[in-house]
């Protein structure tokens, strides 16, 4: 792992760089640290694998810690400070930069190299809520079971491409773009810590609300979202199976959500998990801190 230090102002910064940003857009990667540089005092990190970036994340002292990259490192970031009981008290900025910038666009993160790096400088904490589960995992945007099929995994991953292109420093630039194709196609590429899952049908699934159940295993359903939402609630829709004219969506709102039936799998965020055969999450209210725009 490899460090780099400057020193501009008073405010420390940890930049911690994910090595597929530094793979996908070295020229946003680029911009941002110059702009952070300019600054703010910085100590530049480049981990090489999820073991180093946590390291990098524990010896951060007083430091502010700064990711470069997309939501996954968002995630195992955020993951890693609520397992080491200290997510309460740091907050975390993020430069998104790679394929999967979703999760980012949708907490309010400016997508763009440069305006998000003045937002890392010139912007206010805010503290977000999010749900965790019963094996200690977190979930920022949403959890939706069944999982995404490869036909929708595609049209994402296309629809963040098309996004990635959108101005200076927003994304790789189309020749640039060339070149990382045509590098993709000669090295291979590790395979992801979890598969999507095909393409599923109907689900029979016992859904419950501060046990309060919303659906049971008579009825299948298409879909079920779990997302946070304010004051410590979750919010829950569950879509019935339509039989002719479409189902109205059951909807629900409550501190803990609980889902068992027969193994499922299901998509939280930007990873997919299971087969389980029962799940429960529980909504925390302003458990971690983003800086945003003010």
């Amino acid at each position: 792992m490899a460090e780099v230090a400057t020193s501009p102002t008073s405010d420390q910064l940890l930049v911690v760089i994910d090595p597929v940003a530094r793979r996908w857009d070295g020229e946003s990667v680029r911009i941002a640290k110059d702009v952070l540089s300019a600054g703010a005092t910085t100590k530049v990190c480049l981990p090489d694998g999820p073991e180093e970036f946590a390291r990098a994340l524990a010896r951060r002292g007083s430091r502010r810690p700064v990711l470069v990259g997309d939501d996954r490192a968002l995630m195992q970031a955020v993951g890693l400070l609520h397992r080491q009981r200290e997510l309460t008290g740091c907050a975390l900025s993020l430069v998104p930069v790679g394929n999967a910038l979703s999760l980012a666009r949708s907490l309010g993160v400016p997508t763009g190299a440069v305006a998000a790096a003045r937002a890392v400088l010139d912007g206010a904490e805010r503290r977000m809520n999010l749900l965790v589960d019963d094996s200690d995992g977190v979930v920022l945007g949403a959890v939706r079971i069944p999982p995404a099929g490869a036909a929708q995994v595609r049209e994402e991953a296309a629809e963040e491409a098309e996004n990635a292109d959108g101005g200076p420093g927003a994304g790789p630039h189309p020749w640039l773009r060339t070149c990382q194709s045509l590098v993709r196609t000669l090295v291979p590429v590790r395979p992801p810590r979890v598969a999507y899952a095909p393409e599923g049908g109907p689900v029979r699934l016992r859904v419950e609300v501060d046990g309060k159940t919303l659906v049971d295993l008579r009825q299948p359903v298409e879909s079920v979202s779990v997302v946070p939402g304010p004051g410590g609630i979750a919010r829950v829709e569950v879509r019935p199976v339509s039989v002719g004219a479409e189902a109205s969506p059951l909807l629900a709102e409550g501190h803990t959500v609980t889902v068992s039936g027969a193994h499922f799998r299901y998509r939280a965020d930007a990873l997919v998990s299971g087969p389980v055969g029962t799940r429960t999450w529980v909504a925390r209210e302003g458990a971690w801190g983003l800086t945003l725009p003010v």
